[in-house]
C-alpha cells in the first residue's frame, strides 16, 4: 500500500512511496501530527541519484520490522535536497555542529516539533559495521534520550542549534576593504593544493572543482591557466568522462580520475562544457573540442525533455549495482569487436592493462590518443583514429541495450541555467550555430514554463512547475541571459534579465548588511535565513549574482545593481581577505570589479572578430555583440559599414571606438586603472 509520497512529484520522493515506512513529505500536515502525538521528527534527505540513499532504502527502509520501529517511535519525514536545498543547507550545517564533522546523503536528522534538530548523521546500516551502530539501534538510543530530555529539548529556551545558525550568517566587518590580495592568495592556495602528476586539487576522492578551474583559466598568469589545462586534460582522458558515451560523472574516487562515482549531474555538465570550450580557445587543441562536442551530444540524447530543458541526473547503479551499465568484462570486449579494433582498443582504453574496477572489470580511459598510439608503433594515424571510432561505436551500440541507470526526471531552473551557459560559451566559442538556437529556446522555455506572474519557480516534474524559486535560480538564469548577449543582442532578454535582478535585489538583498539570502523575503519561515559565500558542488550563489549585477549594472548605467554588488563583496570581504580558499566564485567577481567591471557593446560586421580578440587577449570584460546599426541601452551605432564599440563599467562609459580595433583593446586594457576618456 503506497504511502503518502506517492502523491509527490519528486522522483526521488516516489522511489519512496511503497515503502512500508508511514512517511510525510515536509509539510503542515507532518508538523502537525508531531504536536498531536509528541513524536520526534526523523528528517532524511536525499536524492535520487545518490548510491548510499539507495542502500540504505534497501536494507532499512524496505525492511517492515524497521519501518514498524520508525512508525511507532517517529514521525518520518522525506525530503528531495535537489528540490528543497534550502532545507538541506540548514541541516547539514546542524549536522555539522551537532556531530562535529562533514555531512552528506543520506542526511539523518532527528528533530523536535519545533523542527529544531538535536541529533544528526548520514548513513547508518541495518545492522551495525563500518564502525557505525545498526539503525535500529539508533533509533532506539535517539528515542530514549528524547524521551528522558522532552522538556529541555522541546522548550522555547532550547535554541543552542540555532542561535549557532543564526551566527554564522555572516555579518559586515568594520574596515574591511576591497583589494586584489586575496585574489592572489587564492591563485597561492591552489597552486599548493595542486597535483602536478594527474591534475586537479588535493587528493582523493576527485571532484571536478570547475569554479576553481574557471578562476584560474581567468588568471594572467600564464602558468595558472596551463595547471586548468592540465587538469582538464587529464578530466577528459580519465574514467570520470564517459568514453563512450560522452558526459561527465560527479566525482572519481581515486586520484588519477580513473573510477568515477557513475552517478551524472547536469550541473557538473553545464560549466565543464564551457571549460572545454575555453580550453580549446586557448590551446586549439582538437581534443577539447571532442570531448565538448561528445558532452552536448550526450546531455542531447539522454537529458533533453520535451519542453525543451534539461533533466537532473542519471544514477549510479544499475540493476541494483554501481557502474554496471558503463563497465566491461574481457569476453565482452572481444565479442563487441573485430581483432584490429580490440587491438587499438586494448592500446588507447586500457583493455589491455589489468582490470580497474572491482579487479574484474574495466572502465574505460584513454591511456593513449590515436596519435600517440601511431606515433609509438608506427602506425597510420588514420587509420588508428577509424579503428578506435568504430570500437567505440561498437562498444556504445551494445551498451545501449543494457538496462539503463535510472534518471531522474525533475527539470531544476538553477541546473538549467549552468547548463544553458555553458552551452552558449561553447556555442560561441566552437562556432556551433545549432547549440546557441538550442540554448536561447531553452532560455524561452523556463520562462514559459517556471517563470510566473514575475517570479521564478525552482522545479518542473511531471508537467508541473512549483516550489518557489531560490538565489541560484535567479543568480544563474541571470549569468545565462547576459551570456546570450554575448552571443546576439536581445533587448527582450535584457528587460527580461533586468525583471530578474530586481527580484533579486527585491526578495533577496540583506540591505543592512550586504550580500544575498539564499531565500527570498516571503519564502517559507526556516530555522533561519541561510546566506553564504562559499563554493559547494554548485558555483555560489553570492558570487554569480555579483559578477552578473556588475557587468549589468555597467551596461545600463545602473547605480542600485552597482552599490548592491559592491555590499556583498564588502559583507565577504571580512573572511576571504583572511582566508580566501573556497570563494573561487566571489573572488572572480572580486577580481571582475577590481578591473573596473567592463561591459562592451560591439556593434557593426566586424563584432565577432572584435569580441573574439578581446577574448584571446585575455580581457575580463563581458562583451555584448549586436547587429549593425541598431541601438542598445541609449547607445547610438556607428557610421553604416563601421564597427564601434562602447567600454562602460564602475568607471562610468569612455568614449566610443570608431573602426580602430587597436584603440579598442589599448581602451580595454586601461579600464582596470580608470583610464580613458569619458562620454
Amino acid at each position: 500500500m503506497a504511502n503518502r509520497l506517492g502523491r509527490e512529484t519528486s522522483p526521488y520522493l516516489r522511489q519512496h512511496a511503497d515503502n512500508p515506512v508511514d512517511w510525510y513529505p515536509w509539510g503542515e500536515e507532518a508538523w502537525k501530527v508531531a504536536g498531536e502525538t509528541g513524536k520526534p521528527v526523523f528528517l532524511s534527505i536525499g536524492y535520487a541519484a545518490c548510491h548510499w540513499c539507495h542502500v540504505m532504502a534497501h536494507e532499512s527502509f524496505e525492511d517492515p520490522e524497521t519501518a514498524r520501529l520508525m512508525n511507532d517511535l517517529f514521525v518520518n519525514i522525506k525530503v528531495d535536497r535537489e528540490e528543497r536545498p534550502d532545507l538541506d543547507h540548514i541541516y547539514q550545517t546542524a549536522h555539522q555542529l551537532l556531530a562535529r564533522r562533514g555531512g552528506g546523503w543520506p542526511l539523518t536528522v532527528f528533530l523536535t516539533g519545533r523542527k529544531v534538530p538535536f541529533a544528526a548523521g548520514t548513513y547508518f546500516p541495518k545492522t551495525g559495521r563500518f564502525g557505525l551502530p545498526g539503525f535500529s539501534e539508533v533509533l532506539d538510543r535517539i528515542h530514549g534520550f528524547y524521551v528522558e530530555h522532552r522538556d529541555q529539548l522541546e522548550s522555547p529556551e532550547n535554541r543552542s542549534v540555532v542561535e549557532t545558525l543564526d551566527l554564522l550568517v555572516p555579518k559586515r566587518t568594520e574596515g574591511a576593504v576591497l583589494s586584489v590580495a586575496p585574489v592572489e592568495a587564492l591563485r597561492v592556495h591552489l597552486r599548493q593544493l595542486f597535483d602536478a602528476q594527474d591534475g586537479g586539487f588535493g587528493g582523493a576522492p576527485k571532484f571536478p572543482h570547475a569554479q576553481g578551474l574557471a578562476f584560474l583559466l581567468d588568471s594572467p598568469e600564464s602558468g595558472d591557466r596551463e595547471m586548468a589545462l592540465f587538469t582538464l586534460r587529464k578530466m577528459g582522458r580519465g574514467g570520470i568522462y564517459d568514453q563512450i558515451g560522452g558526459g561527465f560523472a560527479r566525482y572519481s574516487v581515486d586520484d588519477r580520475w580513473e573510477i568515477p562515482h557513475f552517478e551524472k549531474m547536469l550541473y557538473d555538465n553545464g560549466p565543464l562544457l564551457g571549460l572545454f570550450a575555453r580550453a580549446y580557445d586557448l590551446s586549439k587543441e582538437s581534443f577539447f573540442r571532442r570531448v565538448a562536442e561528445e558532452t552536448v551530444a550526450w546531455a542531447d540524447r539522454e537529458m533533453l525533455a520535451p519542453e525543451g530543458l534539461w533533466y537532473a541526473s542519471l544514477d549510479a547503479d544499475a540493476e541494483g549495482e554501481e557502474g554496471k551499465f558503463a563497465r566491461w568484462t574481457r569476453p565482452e570486449i572481444e565479442a563487441a569487436l573485430t581483432e584490429e579494433e580490440r587491438r587499438v582498443a586494448d592500446a588507447c582504453f586500457g583493455f589491455g592493462l589489468p582490470p580497474n574496477f572491482e579487479h574484474q572489470y574495466w572502465n574505460p580511459v584513454l591511456v593513449r590518443t590515436p596519435e600517440e598510439l601511431a606515433n609509438e608503433e608506427g602506425l597510420d594515424p588514420g587509420d588508428t583514429s577509424r579503428l578506435l571510432e568504430s570500437a567505440r561505436k561498437r562498444l556504445f551500440e551494445i551498451r545501449e541495450r543494457r538496462v539503463r541507470p535510472g534518471r531522474d526526471e525533475k527539470i531544476l531552473t538553477s541546473w538549467n541555467a549552468l547548463y544553458l551557459r555553458g552551452l552558449l560559451e561553447a556555442g560561441r566559442i566552437l562556432e556551433r550555430p545549432d547549440w546557441i538556437e538550442r540554448a536561447l529556446a531553452g532560455l524561452s522555455a523556463i520562462r514559459i514554463h517556471l517563470w510566473k506572474d514575475g517570479r521564478l519557480l525552482a522545479v518542473r516534474t511531471l508537467g508541473e512547475s512549483r516550489l518557489p524559486a531560490y538565489l541560484d535560480d535567479y543568480a544563474f538564469l541571470l549569468e545565462a541571459l547576459l551570456e546570450s548577449l554575448s552571443v546576439a543582442y536581445s533587448e527582450d532578454r535584457l528587460a527580461w534579465a533586468t525583471e530578474i535582478s530586481g527580484v533579486l535585489l527585491e526578495q533577496f538583498e540583506d540591505r543592512a548588511e550586504g550580500g544575498f539570502f539564499f531565500t527570498a523575503r516571503d519564502h517559507e519561515e526556516l530555522l533561519c535565513r541561510i546566506k553564504t559565500g562559499h563554493d559547494q558542488s554548485l558555483p555560489n550563489g553570492n558570487g554569480v549574482a555579483v559578477r552578473s549585477l556588475l557587468r549589468l549594472g555597467s551596461l545600463l548605467g545602473d547605480l542600485p545593481m552597482l552599490e548592491a554588488a559592491e555590499r556583498a563583496l564588502t559583507l565577504f570581504a571580512g573572511t576571504f581577505n583572511t582566508r580566501p580558499d573556497g570563494f573561487d566564485t566571489l573572488l572572480s567577481a572580486l577580481f571582475y570589479r577590481l578591473s573596473g567591471a567592463p561591459a562592451v557593446v560591439v556593434q557593426g560586421p566586424d563584432a565577432p572578430a572584435w569580441q573574439a580578440r578581446a577574448r584571446s587577449a585575455g580581457s575580463p570584460a563581458w562583451i555584448v555583440r549586436a547587429m549593425e546599426g541598431r541601438p542598445v541601452s541609449g547607445k547610438a551605432p556607428g557610421a553604416p559599414g563601421v564597427t564601434r564599440a562602447w567600454i562602460c563599467g564602475t568607471f562610468g562609459c569612455l568614449a566610443p571606438v570608431d573602426g580602430d580595433p587597436e584603440r579598442f583593446l589599448s581602451e580595454l586594457a586601461g579600464t582596470g586603472t580608470g583610464g580613458g576618456s569619458r562620454a
